[in-house]
């Protein structure tokens, strides 16, 4: 593993002003190392799935005034998009990177894989590794730790997927700036993989 991953300066993109200097920004620093990883781990979770998986790097090409707060690569089975899909994440906000699964508000079966994750919800609580950290809103940096939840908070979280019309639910990691900084590239990258392989169960929930 010798791809070339985020710097700890990396973060400070989102400090910039002005949504055409910021995104110039992103596009010069960033996004050449989302497509590097989109490259390896689209790859990645194609092996490990069967399945053939396609990365996305984010565009933010509704935006017409106010910068972007965070930006990713995310990982689907489609080709031309993954917001109506379960999908993976990695991405990063000036306050963290981030490594996800989950389904935001377009995805049209959501209904069927909160069944799925209920169906299967003692074994959620007792298998999400205690330092990830639930989402219910990717437009926002704001999460609960899983070892904070009791049971009946996740139960909640996974209904309201299936009864609120603009509901979301990911699920994953945070990687502050400090800790960053003490990784290695190889520990990134590993730390990505390892992550990868704690969400494929909630995938495969998705895919009954």
């Amino acid at each position: 593993m010798t791809l070339q991953t985020f710097k700890s300066t990396d973060f400070e993109v989102f400090t910039v002003d002005g949504l055409e200097e910021r995104m110039s920004a992103i596009k010069t620093n960033i996004h050449p190392k989302l497509e590097a990883l989109g490259e390896q781990f689209a790859e990645y979770l194609s092996k490990q799935t069967d399945e053939n998986f396609f990365y996305h790097v984010a565009k933010h090409a509704r935006r017409k005034v106010n910068p972007p707060n965070d930006t990713w690569v995310a990982f689907s089975t489609n080709k031309r998009g993954y917001k109506m899909l379960p999908h993976f994440q990695i991405g990063l906000w000036g306050t963290h990177a981030f490594i996800y699964f989950g389904l935001i508000y377009e995805c049209p079966q959501k209904v069927e894989t909160a069944h799925a994750f209920l169906e299967h919800l003692n074994d959620l609580k007792t298998n999400i590794p205690n330092d990830f950290v639930w989402s219910i809103d990717h437009t926002k940096p704001s999460v609960k730790l899983h070892k904070t939840l009791e049971t009946e908070d996740l139960q909640k979280m996974i209904e309201r997927l299936a009864t609120v019309k603009k509901a979301e639910l990911l699920v994953g990691i945070h990687i502050s700036p400090e800790e960053f900084s003490a990784m290695t590239n190889e520990q990134f990258l590993a730390k990505i993989e390892s992550t990868m392989q704690s969400l494929l169960p909630l995938y495969a929930l998705c895919n009954r």
